[in-house]
């Protein structure tokens, strides 16, 4: 392994300018779960590792009780937002997520924003993140800047950040009445292991608790990049919820997957799973919502 230098800034505006002198040689990091490997394998080779572990505004998880919005700081890490009962109680498509990721070690050091930045398709958290229309702030050397999330990401392992920019946090904006989300990670086996399909459904329900306001379905490993089921929600949206009206759903939503065969599994296997988790998760949102009204 390449020797480098270890720098911990205590503020995001010092982080950019330390990279603004190095940026030919220097690479941010948050939890390091990824960049550690990577440099131990000599996949990167910087000379100088930022770290924003000690950027306090960074690390908050709060929600503003006028606005009700919630604030998911880029450095929060997924092992904080298991163990939030908020979170549990609020979002459960968030908890679905980040309970599944990695082993508890890796939960503890891991970040949300880490693991938006990597871009991979399976990427857990960004599944809940785009259905709750989460917003990414950014901050660079030009200022900030806010992009949705489902826009965060152009390719596998790319982003739409710039030359120095970090993810600040995440904003979710304030949830309806009658909303339920859920998110099923499917897989080879139940521990350490990489989805072959992720999927994320949340429903808004008109106070008949019956009938579709808003739907999001979204994706992982079913694409090059986290997706939406653009036809699917749409097709859901004014009529009442049913168990077969949900298998329908399910079905366009695999037709408009774009699945591949890969080493750790076919694309029929991986449609098929869309098709029924889609109806499943969204008897699940049904349930929440519901339990709660």
């Amino acid at each position: 392994m390449k020797p480098f230098t270890y720098f911990a800034p205590n503020s995001v505006e010092e982080a950019i300018s330390f990279y603004g002198k190095h940026s030919e040689t220097a690479k941010f990091m948050a939890g390091g779960t990824d960049v550690i490997v990577k440099v131990k394998e000599a996949w990167m080779e910087p000379d100088y590792l930022i770290s924003l572990k000690k950027i306090a505004e960074m690390s908050g998880l709060h929600k503003n009780e006028s606005t009700k919005e919630l604030s998911i700081g880029a450095t929060v890490t997924h092992s904080t937002l298991e163990k939030s009962l908020m979170i549990q109680n609020e979002y459960p498509i968030i908890y679905d997520a980040v309970s599944n990721i990695g082993s508890l070690q890796v939960r503890n050091v891991g970040t949300i924003g880490g693991n938006l930045i990597n871009a991979v398709p399976s990427a857990d958290g960004a599944i809940p993140l785009i259905a709750l229309d989460g917003v990414a702030l950014l901050h660079g050397p030009d200022g900030e800047r806010s992009v949705k999330v489902k826009e965060l990401f152009i390719e596998p392992y790319k982003t739409v950040l710039k030359q120095g920019e970090i993810l600040k946090k995440i904003t979710i904006p304030p949830q309806a009445p009658h909303t339920g989300s859920a998110y099923i990670k499917f897989g080879r086996r139940a521990a350490m292991e990489l989805p072959l399909i992720g999927i994320g459904v949340l429903l808004t329900l008109e106070d008949d608790l019956e009938t579709c306001a808003k739907a999001r379905i979204c994706l992982g490993v079913a694409a090059p990049t986290p997706m939406r089921a653009v036809d699917a929600e749409k097709f859901l949206v004014g009529k009442k919820i049913t168990q077969a009206l949900l298998t329908q759903a399910g079905q366009i939503a695999a037709d408009e997957s774009k699945v591949r065969d890969s080493i750790r599994g076919k694309a029929w296997h991986r449609k098929e799973m869309v098709r029924v988790q889609v109806r499943r998760m969204g008897l699940k949102c049904m349930e929440i919502i519901k339990n709660n009204s």
